[in-house]
């Protein structure tokens, strides 16, 4: 077993080759952009409903937690027949709202957080493991890292929540920073179990406690999903081999891609917005903001989610959704019991 190391007591000097500092101007020229289109969206919960089920999604599917976009909707609009899968999903979209309400409030990003994160992720209260971790291995069945032994985790993660929210103890930049605290966690692997989606919203609640985001909604599990065995491969030559270099530059791509993505979605969603926000204001009475807020926080709605939003009878709220479905704007469909309104734009938007 690879004994852990604090991460201050790497050289800071090492992450400032030609090659990271070249990719550091290009993501945080991405992320800086990023930051500014997800900032003028009107109604920044619109961003962290949709774009954090997409990340709770993505993320979810690195553990081979798979459901479809269905499925996934349908729990965001608390439907009680959606699969487990779809709640698991949802699961990680209420501890990333949890991590970042901490982080908002607090300023900072600790080891009580984290914990919490992780005991809304898997509904308990296990906190650190009691019992050595599960060896973890790649896809060929290979042993490639042995997590450390119970004792050792009180005194890891002290040092790591030092490292994340102490700025004078390591001279180096932010993104470089995120990198290494990613990598520190997962080779902690503290926790029995959720250990990479714990991981994975740390990621971006770092990020918000820096600066660099107004809110959690950039989101690099799509980027780890499409490349998992780079991914491992990399976290594994640094805890093996010590090549922290292609790990960080790794990073950086994930986050300069994942932010250009980032920027083509919510332009796309900003545009679908505007668009139906003038053809109902210009066609309907009984236009309204809130309206527009129920339309695009969820692909789905229901009527009861339009009476809670507005403040109206179920005979209103229906009469106003059927309206937007002979309107063209909506689409109607009926599960068991319950009917469903679909923004099919969004849907798609969501869905790629």
């Amino acid at each position: 077993m690879l004994s852990i190391q604090a991460l201050e007591y790497l050289d800071s000097t090492r992450f400032e080759t030609p090659a990271i500092l070249k990719r550091l101007v290009t993501a945080h020229r991405a992320l800086a952009e990023f930051k500014g289109i997800a900032a003028s969206m009107p109604n920044q919960n619109i961003l962290l409903s949709t774009l954090g089920l997409q990340e709770a999604k993505d993320s979810s599917e690195i553990e081979n937690i798979v459901t479809t976009h269905d499925d996934l909707f349908r729990e965001a609009a608390q439907d009680t027949s959606s699969g487990l899968a779809a709640k698991e999903v949802a699961r990680y979209n209420r501890a990333l709202r949890v991590g970042f309400e901490s982080v908002r409030d607090s300023g900072l990003l600790t080891g009580n957080h984290i914990v919490e994160i992780q005991s809304v992720l898997e509904m308990n209260q296990a906190g650190y493991r009691k019992i050595p971790g599960t060896v973890l291995m790649d896809g060929s069945g290979r042993v490639v890292h042995t997590p450390p032994s119970p004792e050792l985790l009180p005194g890891l993660m002290s040092d790591l929540e030092r490292f994340i929210n102490d700025g004078e103890l390591f001279a180096a930049d932010t993104l470089v920073k995120m990198a290494l605290i990613h990598h520190q966690f997962e080779s902690i692997h503290p926790f029995y179990d959720g250990n990479g989606r714990t991981g994975r919203i740390i990621n971006v609640l770092y990020l918000v406690k820096e600066g660099l985001l107004d809110t959690p909604v950039l989101y690099l599990s799509r980027a780890i999903v499409n490349s998992k065995a780079e991914y491992y491969a990399l976290l594994q030559g640094a805890r093996e081999h010590n090549q922290w270099e292609p790990w960080v530059l790794y990073m950086l791509g994930a986050v300069e891609q994942t932010a250009k993505d980032g920027i083509a979605t919510i332009k796309a969603i900003k545009g679908t917005l505007m668009d139906y926000k003038h053809r109902i204001r210009n066609g309907y009475k009984f236009y309204s903001q809130d309206l527009i807020n129920n339309l695009f926080s969820h692909p789905y709605t229901k009527i009861e989610f339009l009476q809670r939003d507005l403040g109206v009878s179920r005979l209103t709220a229906t009469r106003y959704l059927d309206a937007l479905v002979t309107g063209g704007l909506l689409r109607k469909m009926k599960m068991g019991r319950t009917y469903y309104y679909i923004n099919e734009p969004l849907y798609r938007i969501l869905t790629g």
